[in-house]
């Protein structure tokens, strides 16, 4: 069975390869992708698709600054995370504004797996550590 499991990744990266185009995610690409899993119905086609999914999830969490904030962040200032992300990962970075109140002051912002978080509630969690 993990054999079948092992194929069934395999086949899952081969299709995440072909939905570039010119190294970038393409949504025509990845259209193209479901339409021949759609046709072909291959065996276990759920489980493929899901790992298909989790790949494709993780590719535009890579392109991707969520910036979580409590109170207000204008324009110039998202567009400049922007611009600092995209220069540190040499790649291009879209900015995604999201409140969280639960922050209190201050922002959290993740690209892909990467954590950068300066806000009140990161402070304080830091100081009740060191008490």
């Amino acid at each position: 069975m993990a054999s079948g499991t092992k194929k069934l990744q395999q086949f899952a990266r081969q299709l995440f390869t072909l939905s570039f185009d010119q190294g970038v995610l393409s949504g025509d690409r990845v259209a193209g992708v479901l339409a021949y899993v759609d046709k072909h119905s291959p065996a276990q086609s759920l489980a493929l698709l899901k790992a298909y999914r989790r790949l494709i999830t993780a590719e535009v969490a890579r392109g991707q600054a969520v910036v979580e904030h409590s109170g207000a962040v204008s324009d110039a200032v998202l567009q400049d995370i922007a611009r600092a992300m995209s220069a540190k990962y040499g790649r291009g970075i879209t900015p995604v504004a999201r409140r969280n109140d639960q922050l209190l002051a201050g922002l959290r912002v993740r690209v892909g797996d990467d954590v950068y978080e300066q806000s009140v509630a990161q402070q304080l969690a830091a100081l009740a550590r060191a008490v």
